[in-house]
């Protein structure tokens, strides 16, 4: 390896209502992670882009971990490497910025190996790393992913249709929810109503994505499992949501374990929704990262 590689990674954002670890979509935001080869032993590890302060620059580094784990699995010795990292996913906001890492690290190393690992079994790889599918899979392949395991272990991921008239609006707010605080709020065990309701809605969630059915969309958001939890550790919650419906989005949910929220609208509804959920954080007392409308990725992550 003597050239350069960059990995671009989109965010994603996971669950998408009743989709619970298990569905997940591309996002038109982006972190790069660029790979040299160095001749020192010490590792070095650039950041740019907001903050950047906040991630580590030693080995435990998720680019770097992942970017090991490829090469532990070929029995190889890690190659001495420069990485530099440029941010545009907000960390621990709910788009997925751990996933952007694993998968870069995975795919810099495949690249840099001579790519031996197929892309399935960097999926697998990188499931295994980040312990559930729903973001490293769309942010490794792109567009909206479906992903499950059967009873020994082995994922099958579906790819799933998004009707160019479904826009995905995201708020994302100032605080952070750590995803251990967003695990530990969830009960241990469901009522039957509540799993058979959750069926119902990812059902028509995935007709309603594939076909742009608003009337569907407007129901098929409901979720039992996850959301009515996790909506307690987000202030201005309720506000913000209302706010997005009134502007004309069809329903609002939480972006992966949060706190950022995700409003799907058409275009005609998808600056004004943006605006209004911006609006409702903004006078609730809470400062707003960014409130905007995005575009599903459709190709993935990809190298250069």
């Amino acid at each position: 390896m003597a050239d350069s590689i960059w990995v671009s990674v989109p965010a994603t954002t996971a669950n998408i209502g009743p989709g619970f670890d298990c569905l997940g979509a591309a996002l038109s935001r982006y972190n790069r992670f660029g790979f040299d080869p160095a001749t020192e032993t010490d590792l070095t590890i650039q950041v740019s882009g907001a903050e950047r302060d906040r991630v580590t620059t030693d080995r435990s580094n998720l680019v770097y971990q992942a970017f090991c784990q490829l090469f532990e699995r070929l029995q190889q010795p890690v190659p001495p490497v420069r990485i530099a990292i440029e941010l545009g996913v907000p960390l621990a906001r709910g788009l997925g910025s751990s996933s952007t890492a694993i998968v870069g690290g995975l795919l810099g190393a495949n690249a840099w190996a001579g790519a031996p690992f197929s892309t399935a079994e960097l999926a697998a790889i990188a499931t295994e790393i980040e312990g559930h599918p729903d973001n490293v899979v769309p942010a490794l392949l792109g567009g909206c992913q479906l992903a499950t395991t059967d009873d020994q272990g082995q994922i099958t991921l579906c790819p799933l249709a998004w009707h160019d008239s479904i826009v995905p609006v995201v708020a994302i707010p100032a605080f952070e929810v750590s995803t251990a605080e967003a695990r530990r709020v969830l009960p241990q065990q469901y009522d039957r109503a509540d799993v058979i309701s959750n069926v119902g809605h990812l059902g028509l969630l995935l007709r309603a994505l594939a076909t742009g059915n608003g009337d569907w969309l407007r129901t098929a958001l409901g979720d039992r499992i996850h959301v009515p939890y996790r909506q307690t550790l987000i202030p201005g919650y309720d506000a913000v949501g209302a706010a997005a419906i009134s502007a004309g989005a069809y329903g609002v949910t939480i972006s992966g374990a949060g706190p950022t929220l995700l409003a799907l609208a058409d275009a005609d509804h998808a600056a004004t929704v943006a605006e209004a959920m911006a609006q409702a954080w903004t006078q609730a007392g809470i400062t707003v990262v960014a409130a905007e409308a995005l575009t599903i990725d459709s190709q993935g992550a990809t190298i250069a």
